[in-house]
């Protein structure tokens, strides 16, 4: 009967894994990640610390700014125990519960995310296509009622998915590919029937990416025509600098999600490292990318973090007089 437990349990205990192949190493390889997780902390705090501060960024662009820094935030910080952990004390082993736990937080930021950057093309096109009406069309309360709506879906869409994995019985060796929980590949691993698991991922699937993915595509259509329709190169240019950023971070987001995917769906035979390298760049590229490019790309953030430099910097010197 202890055997068959091993094999057959509703409270399994998940083992994770760090870098296939460079386990002897891992204390070395923390290093670069230590790297990553503290520009992705730094780089988003002192985004939302610069919105919150400075009153000339409190306008309908940098709030969005300040929820997209605020989900990069989340995503980083629900990994960011389980893989310092496995890489300094080879710490692998995780609860059903704690992974489920891991799993609600990891997958709602992504879909916040998600949302968050669709409101964001929203803004960039009422801004270009409807410059006039852009201060009535998005209003302080119409901002906290998308986020509140952004939450909201995330909620309906992660918490029954999670649910249906207590039911669950898993029979295999329960070993995830990744150095955190991550809802498809935690299935694969269950001896039960998933049909409905399955079910519900795909209507999820359906109301997040398949529909975030098309708004924002059908905002830059309408952005496209829109300054096509402008007699100036120069205007044109300026207006389409102003969408560098948001599209860059739309790019460093579904593209490694999609990729993500498509190797946990067909790429079964790939070298488990090519698995544990896509999670990784899935979750770190948009925390640690997307202050960056904001803060080069947008010049009154830039300005922002400056002058908070400075201030910091007069504070320290009139401290050190004292």
């Amino acid at each position: 009967m202890e055997i068959f437990s091993n094999f057959t349990s509703k409270f399994p205990t998940f083992l994770l894994t760090g870098i296939p192949g460079l386990e002897s190493v891992h204390a070395w390889v923390s290093i670069p990640f230590c790297c990553l997780y503290a520009i992705a902390l730094s780089g988003n705090s002192m985004i939302l610390f610069a919105i919150i501060t400075q009153h000339s960024l409190h306008e309908p662009m940098y709030y969005f700014l300040s929820m997209l820094s605020a989900a990069d935030l989340g995503l980083t910080i629900s990994t960011m125990s389980t893989t310092l952990a496995i890489l300094w004390f080879n710490a692998r082993e995780i609860s059903l519960d704690s992974c489920i736990t891991q799993m609600f937080f990891l997958h709602g930021f992504a879909v916040m995310e998600s949302g968050v950057l669709v409101a964001m093309a929203f803004d960039r096109l009422v801004a270009i296509c409807n410059p006039l009406r852009y201060t009535t069309l998005l209003t302080n309360s119409r901002i906290i009622q998308t986020g509140f709506f952004i939450i909201l879906r995330t909620l309906v869409v992660i918490v029954p998915l999670l649910l249906l994995l207590k039911p669950l019985s898993f029979c295999e060796a329960n070993i995830l590919s990744h150095s955190y929980c991550y809802h498809p590949d935690v299935i694969k691993l269950a001896c039960s029937d998933t049909r409905a698991n399955n079910i519900y991922g795909l209507i999820d699937l359906i109301l997040t990416t398949g529909v975030d993915t098309p708004c924002i595509v059908l905002s830059y259509i309408l952005i496209i025509r829109s300054v096509l329709r402008m007699a100036s190169p120069k205007e044109r240019h300026k207006v389409f600098s102003t969408c560098v950023s948001h599209v860059g971070a739309v790019a460093i987001f579904y593209i490694p999600m999609i990729s993500l995917s498509l190797v946990h769906r067909y790429g079964r035979s790939a070298p488990k490292v090519v698995h544990s390298m896509m999670a990784n760049v899935y979750l770190l590229l948009p925390p640690v990318l997307n202050p960056i490019i904001y803060s080069v790309k947008t010049k009154p953030i830039r300005k922002a973090i400056l002058s908070l430099f400075l201030q910091n910097k007069q504070r320290l010197l009139i401290l050190r007089k004292i």
